[in-house]
């Protein structure tokens, strides 16, 4: 029996280490325009900006996302213009997709991350939350909320099920350069 228990287990891992290389997941490294932050993204991003109001001013808001295995994968920016303003801005964004996401507070977990180069206060922001797409329908989000100076950062991937592997690979690879 314990043969059999350490071939299913390696088994296991060998399908969960090709469920985060597999063709549905096509890695590539992307820049947000204008910013240092380097990340990886599944597939290749549509591109869209819009003016929203953020630290009690309108702000423009440039994002990139794509969906690929089931999942919607998103990196949104704004320059505030004044890094002081950025802790009480990510607070309520973040509180905001919670809420828009009707996660319950018990279904949320905060999870470590160490961006490489991200501002120290405010300090970067990781959660996993269960909740409900706009269609009444289950959904998983694992978002991540930091700032680079003057620069706020929402990171993003909303899943009916989260393969943890494809969310590691996606928050892990993070950095400003």
């Amino acid at each position: 029996m314990s043969r059999f228990l350490t071939f299913f287990t390696a088994a296991l891992a060998t399908l969960l280490a090709l469920a985060a290389c597999s063709p549905a997941f096509n890695w590539r490294e992307v820049r947000p325009e204008n910013t240092r932050l380097s990340l990886l993204l599944p597939c290749k991003p549509d591109k869209a900006q819009k003016v929203v109001p953020l630290g009690g001013q309108a702000t423009a808001l440039s994002m990139l996302g794509c969906d690929a295995g089931g999942a919607t994968f998103a990196v949104a920016v704004a320059d505030l213009g004044d890094a002081a303003k950025a802790a009480p801005v990510l607070a309520l964004w973040q509180d905001l997709t919670l809420t828009n996401m009707k996660a319950v507070p018990s279904s949320r977990q905060w999870l470590p991350l160490r961006i490489p180069g991200a501002s120290a206060a405010p300090a970067v922001s990781r959660v996993l939350a269960q909740g409900q797409r706009i269609d009444g329908t289950a959904v998983t989000g694992q978002a991540a909320y930091f700032a680079h100076g003057s620069q706020v950062f929402q990171v993003v991937v909303y899943a009916p099920q989260m393969a943890p592997e494809v969310a590691e690979t996606f928050f892990s690879s993070l950095k400003f350069e």
